[in-house]
């Protein structure tokens, strides 16, 4: 059959035909192939900013033990939002890992042996803009909910959007009257938009269905993180707690708010109410918390107001921890750094697949953007189950360190 040579032919010319033979085979030999360039071949500007997916694919070593779905800087929504794939879907791509899109995260969240999952989280890197420094804002927040399930779910929808419009509405404020504002503004949402039945809409798990007077017995914890390249900024409104792991230390940077806390204890009893112990300290002998989001029915001995700490950021920080306190109730806050400080500082996977069929495979669900976080996670999840904690149990895990 006749072949075409690598030669420029004209319109009118006729290709000459290629003999058969070795010395066709030497010739086609000695054309030069068609090349392509490939992404991989090109350098990148910054070498330690980069790293390559397929540390995360590991992660499906994990896969029947949990659904994990992970977060690359191409899998941001048009909204911001984080868009999720599972594993098993995600391609080998290159994820750069700068301050543009925040320091690298690992999340699990689940049921635990509750009848229903009342927790939610929020993770949104570069959710704002700080215009004075040009520094971008990255949220993470844990809300635990009780009575039912949809204000935790509305604090996870828009709570890091209500920051963001204080943070962009009033740049000169401290960062405490911004987050105070925020969470006020957060609970009168709530309490409007149960008073209207949700503004119809329909969550498949709310056993309350946004009727009133039911609706006025639901409320939520919510611990939140703002992390900027130099501040961490936690506000904390219930018994949800944030720890920094600095250089293998734990430092709570939250406190529980708990009825029989002091000064908590004093500020009840102030404003008419009181602290009754049945199956521990309860406001009113109901809730269990002195702070919340919601709970109508217990103002003004539950309040929405945070605390807020704001810690500078060292070379020696390593990692932050927020989660439920289906977490904290029987897990210390040293054994929780002394976890996620060794998946970070490890390069081999520390859990074995879990055998189909088992309780955490059936429960537990999370997203990530690093292998070393999501098995901090995973295996502080675990552990709390393995000690037989009976609440929800949700856990972000936050890499602070430096040029990773």
């Amino acid at each position: 059959m006749a072949g075409m040579c690598c030669g420029v032919v004209g319109e009118t010319e006729t290709p000459a035909p290629v003999k058969p033979g070795l010395r066709g085979v030497r010739r086609r030999r000695m054309e030069i192939p068609p090349f392509k360039l490939l992404a991989a071949d090109v350098a990148p500007e910054n070498g330690r900013k980069r790293q390559k997916v397929e540390e995360v694919v590991r992660a499906r070593e994990f896969e029947n033990a949990v659904d994990i779905s992970v977060m690359s800087k191409g899998q941001l929504a048009e909204n911001g939002e984080l868009e999720t794939k599972p594993i098993s879907q995600i391609e080998p791509i290159e994820v750069v890992q700068d301050q543009e899109y925040g320091p690298k995260f690992g999340m699990t969240s689940v049921c635990g042996r509750r009848r229903d999952m009342e927790d939610a989280v929020a993770i949104h890197p570069s959710f704002c803009r700080n215009r004075r420094k040009s520094d971008d804002l990255n949220f993470y927040g844990v809300y635990d909910g009780h009575g039912c399930s949809h204000v935790a779910m509305k604090c996870g929808e828009r709570l890091h959007e209500i920051v963001r419009e204080e943070v962009e509405g009033s740049e000169e404020a401290s960062w405490k009257e911004t987050m105070e504002r925020s969470f006020s503004r957060m609970d009168k949402e709530v309490t409007e938009w149960c008073s209207e039945g949700g503004a119809g809409v329909s969550i498949s798990n709310c056993r309350c269905e946004l009727r009133t007077p039911q609706c006025d017995a639901v409320g939520s914890t919510a611990v939140v993180a703002v992390v900027t390249p130099d501040k961490i900024v936690v506000s904390n409104c219930g018994d949800s707690r944030a720890v920094l792991c600095r250089n293998g230390v734990a430092i709570p940077l939250s406190s529980d708010h708990k009825p029989d806390r002091p000064d908590e204890l004093e500020r009840i009893e102030n404003a008419g109410g009181r602290v009754i112990y049945w199956d521990g300290a309860r406001v009113l002998g109901v809730l269990a918390m002195s702070r919340a989001i919601g709970d109508n029915y217990l103002k003004p001995f539950v309040i929405p107001e945070p605390e807020v700490t704001v810690t500078d950021r060292t070379a020696e920080d390593e990692c932050l921890i927020l989660a439920s306190d289906g977490l904290w109730d029987v897990v210390s806050n040293d054994t929780a750094c002394g976890i996620a400080k060794m998946c970070l500082r490890s390069q081999k996977p520390l859990s074995p697949p879990q055998s189909p069929g088992s309780e955490v495979n059936v429960i537990a669900a999370g997203e990530s953007s690093d292998k070393a976080c999501s098995d901090a996670s995973i295996l502080l999840t675990k552990l709390a189950l393995a000690r037989h904690g009976t609440d929800n149990i949700s856990v972000v895990v936050v890499d602070l360190r430096r040029g990773q």
